[in-house]
């Protein structure tokens, strides 16, 4: 298989990697400090220029204004802007709203997309997924507490939801909720769009993770669903579908996602590197680059970024080229491999900083709180190993190497 870059991706590249480096980069200081709404007049400013540039909305078509790239080469941007915490809002690329983009386009309606995913394509509006209770686990989806009863012309929804990301600040929900409670397992759930002015929406927290309550993008909120109604032409899909377009969207979000930490694996070993060039540790002037230690975890975290950045390129492409279905198994491992990856990459930047590390004067401790998550999130990374494992064992070990 070929995963060589066409000269115009490479060319993107250059342009998403100089913008980066030149109007993101230096914004982390105020980002650290500041409330992310203080920033956004400024980040706003931004997403203009990223417009202008017609590198908006990377995944998505043309047609919605979007640059119309594929999975791979969309990976291949995220991983780019995954080096900065503020590169997928400002290109308008950002969990959750880019899975929510895609599921509208495909199995929303006219009227749906005219409401929702047109102003959320353009940068308008922000959006949120509210999948995940409080009393189960979010490894298993089928397993939901939620219900949506339908009266009349409307839905009712009564549940308790969190880790509802960035739903402070947003126009809209889609929730995950029982509609169908006598059928298959699979086939109870639905998805139903919910406008966050809806009676009945109420979000009750925005939850401290890591020591760190986070507000807008950044945010986890918990919320409360108390006989919320919404009109029942809100229903995204076919009723009953909710688990199948669930597991769509997180399909290439896995990809969005791993790239997303391949660019976070590649600033901390910058960071990494350029620290233990430069910190001098002994009298006569030699630096921690000089220790064996520091050059056994540089050679290391070459090896696993790389390792780990081919396994979701060859995912992508496979995904792109035979479909979701077919790829599970890789979706799989590279969900925790890439998470296990990312996090020994940080650790050790952290560590190489020494006191440092743990301020906020460098982007290192926000990486280490913020993405300790990326094994838990999606499916907790023991799930993935043992479906993985299972399937393996299953299908016979020796047809993988085929």
């Amino acid at each position: 298989m070929d995963f060589s870059v066409s000269d115009k991706m490479k060319a993107v590249l250059d342009l998403i990697r100089e913008f980066v480096e030149r109007e993101l980069i230096p914004l982390e200081g105020e980002f650290l400090r500041r409330d992310f709404r203080d920033l956004l007049p400024l980040l706003n400013e931004k997403r203009e220029e990223v417009k202008r540039m017609e590198l908006w909305a990377p995944n998505q078509p043309a047609s919605l204004g979007g640059m119309g790239l594929d999975l791979v080469e969309h990976g291949l941007v995220s991983e780019e802007l995954g080096r900065t915490p503020l590169g997928h809002y400002v290109f308008n690329c950002q969990a959750p709203d880019a899975g929510n983009m895609e599921i509208l386009h495909k199995y929303g309606t006219e009227e749906q997309k005219e409401r929702y995913l047109k102003p959320l394509v353009e940068g308008r509006i922000r959006s949120c997924f509210s999948m995940t209770e409080v009393d189960r686990p979010g490894s298993n989806p089928v397993l939901l507490d939620t219900t949506a009863v339908r009266d009349k012309d409307e839905w009712v929804i009564n549940g308790r939801k969190w880790y509802t990301t960035a739903a402070d600040g947003s126009a809209f929900a889609i929730v995950m909720a029982v509609t169908d409670p006598d059928a298959p397992p699979h086939l109870r759930a639905s998805m139903i769009i919910v406008p966050t002015d809806a009676e009945g929406f109420h979000l009750v927290r925005n939850i401290p993770v890591m020591g760190h309550t986070g507000s807008d993008y950044f945010s986890h909120a918990e919320i409360l669903y108390q006989n919320c109604r919404v009109p029942a032409g809100n229903l995204l899909g076919p009723q009953g579908w909710g688990f199948v377009i669930a597991q769509e969207r997180l399909g290439p979000g896995r990809i969005h996602h791993c790239m997303r930490w391949l660019g976070i694996c590649r600033r901390a070993f910058e960071v990494m590197c350029r620290r233990a060039a430069e910190r001098v540790v002994t009298a006569d002037g030699r630096t921690l680059a000089t220790r064996q230690i520091i050059q056994s975890w540089i050679a290391e975290g070459a090896a696993e970024i790389q390792a780990a950045r081919l396994m979701t390129l060859h995912t992508a492409w496979k995904i792109e080229h035979l479909g979701v279905k077919e790829a599970r198994e890789e979706i799989s491992l590279i969900k925790f491999f890439v998470a296990d990856v990312m996090q020994r990459v940080v650790d050790r930047a952290l560590q190489v900083h020494g006191g440092l590390g743990m301020t906020d004067d460098t982007i290192i401790a926000f990486f280490y709180r913020h993405e300790r998550g990326s094994r838990i999130y999606d499916g907790a990374d023991e799930v993935h190993k043992v479906a993985a494992a299972r399937r393996i064992i299953r299908e016979g070990a020796q047809k993988r190497w085929l």
